[in-house]
């Protein structure tokens, strides 16, 4: 079979036309919606959702960016492009976006290290202790109301029942109760207490805080077992990824000319 000339042409002009249609998704009003954008998106659905891709997720796809043309183009027609609110809008969205790109380069070309997370892991440990303490205690607001309370304590009072007065209304109603903690977890003066404290004593002193005037009880004491380094270490990694970005920040601040 032997084309003719203009048919020739014909043929070779959809040939040189096809990539050019097929790297958009589709073409309202003139204004082409490319490919690219649909990948981009059904990418992030992807690690969103963790479904695979299908062909009916790219046509959802298709559908909402058509809807979407559409919507900005008939926004554009009424001008509210050019509203001043919107283009604060699009210049804060702008800013994230691009520091955002920046954010990722960097922390990517400065990961975290595992040696950096172990350290920061054998800290933590360290810090925590191998116990952990089952705490009541009664909050007032003076040192001779403290006082007091360990006066009465002393002369057959129940501390749960005295514990209803203190300020800590978060405990108050359970006995003065703070239930298991690590002594890290606590203001040191108010830790030291009652780690030097006997199982079901009181301190025999009121214990002074920012909050206030403790009476401290002690009812019991347990090994502490900390959670794994395997367990801890995307928390660890996320926070220590974020004090890397914290002292960029910081340094560019000092860098910078602020009037």
């Amino acid at each position: 079979m032997t084309l003719k000339p203009s048919r020739l042409l014909f043929v070779l002009i959809a040939l040189a036309a096809a990539p050019a249609f097929a790297q958009n998704v589709a073409v309202v009003n003139g204004k082409a919606i490319p490919m690219s954008r649909a990948d981009a998106l059904v990418k992030q659905y992807v690690a969103q959702s963790q479904q695979p891709e299908t062909p009916e997720l790219r046509e959802m796809v298709k559908k909402d960016l058509i809807s979407r043309e559409v919507l900005m183009q008939e926004a554009t027609r009424q001008g509210f492009d050019k509203s001043p609110a919107v283009k604060q809008q699009l210049e804060v969205a702008r800013q994230s976006i691009i520091v955002n790109a920046m954010v990722r380069d960097y922390l990517s070309k400065s990961p975290v290290k595992d040696e950096e997370i172990k350290a920061e892991y054998d800290r933590y440990v360290t810090l925590i202790g191998n116990k952990e303490y089952h705490v009541r205690h009664i909050l007032v607001d003076s040192e001779a109301d403290a006082k007091a309370v360990i006066t009465k304590l002393k002369g057959g009072a129940k501390f749960e029942e005295l514990a209803k007065t203190s300020k800590d209304t978060g405990s108050a109603a359970n006995g003065g109760d703070l239930d298991w903690h690590s002594p890290s977890e606590f203001p040191k003066p108010f830790s030291d207490a009652f780690v030097a404290l006997q199982k079901g004593a009181i301190t025999e002193t009121p214990v002074q805080t920012q909050n206030g005037f403790h009476v401290i009880k002690l009812d019991d004491v347990r090994p502490l077992k900390a959670q794994t380094l395997e367990e801890l270490k995307p928390q660890i990694g996320e926070r220590l990824q974020q004090a890397k970005l914290a002292k960029l920040q910081e340094e560019l601040r000092k860098k910078a000319v602020i009037k």
